[in-house]
């Protein structure tokens, strides 16, 4: 098979025990062949101006040129910005104004004339969207066609010898955030010592990877423009392990590929274990995955239920962990800590200290919510580019503010209750929606849920929640409002219980399976979603 990659080969069906590299789909990049790439890319970005402290956007999906573009920036120094490839246009002209990018190297999917618009006075390099990548997204031939003169990443590279310096400084990835209170914010990191960075590497390293990370074979499941899947991929490649690249994420491919290429770590969100339980019987059953040693999952609160069927299913090899792009890994627990403080994210990692402060600043007793707060040796040193003034909100003192409500108990594990951006304030009581999926998706009816709130005259906010029922059919019958409120009422207090009830077949998504709750909330508030009366019965 022709892949038209320097130095790319099939991929091989089965893992012999010394394959470490990249594969995606029928393809194979050695790490040999990744490094020469890289050094080949170095020089030519250097060509075009790029050098210590500019900047590199990439606008990729899951591929070698996305690990051949990083790696390369960091050998001159450059700071990569990735991009979520599901931006608008303007969105994406926003960051790359923000961020001063030089370079803008995309698939070619990616390349809409609308986006190429934007990038005018910019270098744009094309990358070629792989065949994988176009079955995955049901991508056409005119689609992924690069149009212009516009040079190919392979071609371009292939002109330019191998870079032989090495940057005394490597900066860190910036990574906007999702600007659901306003313009997105690029985080920075400053450097530090060497010595601290050795610190967090080893902090992040046993989050993700456990006791060792030496001869690990994984599979990147989620988006590399997220930093916590960017940081873990990065690391495989740079302790020389196997790293299975899924275009889009598939439970039952997953499954697949953990056993064919003996997939000793994962990297996960709690969605994906739900789609995992959720494949039939059979599936699960044929699913041998004893080479699993550690899988890691974040991102985002899982269930209960769901978490303890994936022990009960996997073994004791779960580890959860809890972090933020600005700071990095702050809790971790292994699946005994979990078992024994169910509904836990971990105790402090290894320096990090974690203090729950209530409205005035004052540190909470344990059991008591208030805003999770951290401070570490590197939280001086995190900034939002360009934004002092959000900057400083970020901070409480000496401490760092998540953003996220939650408590800590007696024996120092922490407990979320809810992104305080989430939070709704309805009839003067605070309300936290995470509590309420936690029961409502527990319901045999429903897949997934999201709550928000909306605004009421009479109370302030009121609660909306949208529910995944995952019909089939549009004759499906529907379960109605009355259902739920009771469900929900054995649970929870009164005033917690939705007031509206939203049935959608799916709900909007990132790749990495969150869901969006602001494109919900926007299309409730102009009318495009139908919710059930109070009085509606089934259909």
């Amino acid at each position: 098979m022709s892949t038209n990659k320097p130095g790319a080969a099939t991929a091989p069906s089965a893992q012999p025990a010394s394959l470490r590299g990249i594969v995606s789909g029928e393809r194979f990049l050695g790490h040999d062949a990744l490094s020469r790439n890289a050094a080949k890319a170095a020089s030519a970005l250097h060509d075009v101006g790029v050098w210590q402290g500019d900047t590199v956007a990439l606008l990729l999906r899951n591929d070698f040129a996305f690990f051949e573009a990083s790696l390369a920036a960091s050998q001159l120094g450059a700071l990569t910005v990735p991009l979520n490839w599901h931006m608008t246009a303007d969105e994406i002209a926003y960051v790359l104004d923000d961020c001063e990018a030089k370079v803008i190297i995309a698939h070619s999917d990616c390349l809409t004339e609308a986006v190429l618009a934007v990038c005018e006075g910019r270098e744009v390099i094309a990358v070629a969207t792989p065949p994988e990548i176009q079955a995955a997204y049901k991508l056409t031939k005119e689609k992924v066609r690069i149009n212009g003169p516009i040079p190919e990443w392979y071609n371009w590279i292939a002109q330019f010898p191998e870079w032989q310096e090495q940057s005394r400084v490597v900066p860190s990835p910036m990574f906007y955030t999702s600007g659901t209170t306003g313009m997105p914010k690029g985080v920075k990191r400053k450097t530090v010592s060497p010595e601290v960075a050795a610190r967090v590497a080893v902090r992040t390293g046993a989050a993700f990877f456990g006791a060792s990370s030496d001869g690990i074979s994984s599979i990147m499941t989620g988006p590399l423009y997220h930093s916590a899947p960017n940081a873990y991929g990065m690391r495989v490649i740079r302790e020389g392990g196997l790293l299975v690249l899924q275009p889009r994420f598939n439970a039952a491919e997953l499954l697949t590929l953990i056993d064919r290429y003996q997939i000793s770590h994962l990297h996960m969100v709690p969605t994906m274990f739900t789609r995992l339980l959720n494949l039939p019987e059979q599936q699960r059953l044929a699913f041998d995955g004893s080479s699993l040693l550690h899988v890691a999952h974040g991102a985002a609160p899982c269930p209960p239920d769901v978490k303890a069927a994936m022990i009960n299913w996997w073994g004791k090899v779960i580890v959860e962990y809890y972090a933020m792009t600005e700071t990095g890994i702050i809790a971790t627990c292994n699946s005994e800590e979990w078992l024994a403080h169910k509904g836990t994210v971990g105790r402090a990692a290894q320096g990090i200290s974690i203090s729950i402060l209530d409205q005035d600043g004052q540190e909470c007793e344990p059991g008591t919510s208030g805003e999770i707060c951290i401070q570490s040796e590197t939280t001086a040193f995190v900034s939002y580019h360009r934004a002092e003034a959000k900057t400083e909100q970020l901070r409480r003192g000496n401490y760092l503010a998540t953003g996220d409500i939650g408590y800590l108990d007696e024996d120092g594990f922490l407990f979320i209750s809810d992104r305080l951006s989430d939070m709704v304030i309805s009839g003067g009581v605070n309300i936290y929606p995470a509590e309420i999926e936690k029961v409502l998706v527990n319901h045999p009816a429903v897949r997934d849920c999201a709550v928000f709130g909306v605004e009421d005259q009479e109370f302030g906010e009121r609660l909306v929640a949208a529910i995944d029922v995952g019909l089939d059919t549009v004759s499906a019958p529907l379960p109605d409002h009355a259902e739920f409120n009771e469900y929900l009422r054995k649970h929870l207090a009164a005033y917690k219980v939705p007031r509206e009830y939203v049935l959608q077949r799916t709900l909007p998504r990132e790749d990495s399976g969150k869901i969006k709750k602001r494109l919900l909330r926007n299309a409730y508030l102009a009318g495009e979603l139908t919710c059930l009366s109070a009085s509606q019965s089934s259909q």
